[in-house]
């Protein structure tokens, strides 16, 4: 533990680690920010509370603020304060777990949501209702804590209770390190994307089918429209997807550039964690006109206020 957390610090001058949590930090808030006025903006306007489409978008939101803040903070960590207690560390990790595994299911929901207004538009007031928005929103999450769920009772299992109070290096790799949280990953992040990616395909398709053979302009639109959103779904998942394979990524570059570590760990983050973060407000916020008039009237509003301000 000790030597891993060693690598980290020493081997990043004081210069570069502070050049890396401002690019990070920066970064963060920017997103954050501009997630955080879609957010607001749904609250303040109920035309999208009825909306299953946009309460699902929301949720996406939200998970991915969430996943950024505690990212970001285990990040900063590392640098300003490496060694945390145990049990508040694998807080830290569940919830950054839970967040991350949220994020193909949550495409997944959106996907279908899409599916079934293109493809069963006259069933979809029926199957597509409140309550049931509501309710998957709550097993998306129930989904996407089982792994956290699972790699906290390995612990349990295996440490002894001291092992809770005592201090750590903050990282997933070390607290959970045992051959059962290796065969759980493995498991688990099968069986996720196979299912995240049979659902996206077939929704693409039966709506790319729609799009083809439709008649009417408007309904041909949707369908098209529909279409491309499902695909930036999955260029989201490929982006996120690539999370999976930083380790692979690390041993094969780390090897021929020991000297740049740190710098190579850096990029992949930025390329996993942050980058695939930036896509959502791209999806929904700039390509959606409800969202984007309602961006206008807000910032209208803003520029009249300064103007008449004394």
């Amino acid at each position: 533990m000790n030597v891993t957390a060693d690598l980290f610090r020493t081997q990043d001058t004081y210069q570069e680690a502070f050049a890396k949590n401002i690019v990070i930090v920066s970064l963060a808030l920017i997103i954050n920010g501009i997630n955080g006025m879609f957010v607001v903006i749904f609250v303040c306007n109920p035309v999208f509370h009825k909306d299953p489409r946009y309460i699902l978008y929301i949720n996406l939101v939200i998970n991915d603020i969430l996943m950024i803040c505690i990212s970001v903070t285990l990040y900063v960590l590392t640098y300003a304060w490496p060694y945390l207690n145990v049990s508040f560390c694998c807080l830290l990790i569940a919830i950054a777990s839970t967040t991350h595994m949220n994020t193909p299911v949550i495409l997944t929901g959106m996907a279908i949501e899409r599916y079934i207004a293109v493809c069963k538009p006259l069933h979809y007031s029926q199957i597509c209702t409140l309550n049931r928005t509501y309710i998957l929103i709550f097993v998306i999450w129930g989904i996407g804590a089982v792994p956290a769920v699972i790699d906290v009772i390995i612990v349990i299992a295996l440490q002894p209770s001291s092992f809770f109070n005592s201090l750590t290096y903050c990282q997933p790799i070390i607290i959970y390190n045992s051959k059962y949280h290796m065969q759980k990953a493995i498991a688990a992040q099968t069986l996720y994307m196979s299912i995240v990616w049979i659902t996206l395909f077939y929704t693409y398709f039966k709506v790319l089918f729609i799009a083809k053979v439709a008649s009417s302009g408007h309904h041909q639109n949707s369908a098209k429209k529909a279409r491309n959103t499902i695909l930036l779904h999955g260029g989201q998942l490929l982006l996120c997807m690539l999370s999976y394979v930083t380790p692979v990524l690390d041993l094969i570059l780390i090897p021929f550039f020991p000297s740049h570590r740190t710098k190579i760990t850096f990029f992949n983050y930025l390329l996993t964690n942050i980058v695939p973060r930036l896509l959502s407000p791209l999806i929904y916020g700039v390509r959606d006109q409800k969202f984007v008039s309602h961006i206008k009237r807000y910032f209208s509003c803003e520029l009249v206020i300064v103007k008449v301000a004394p």
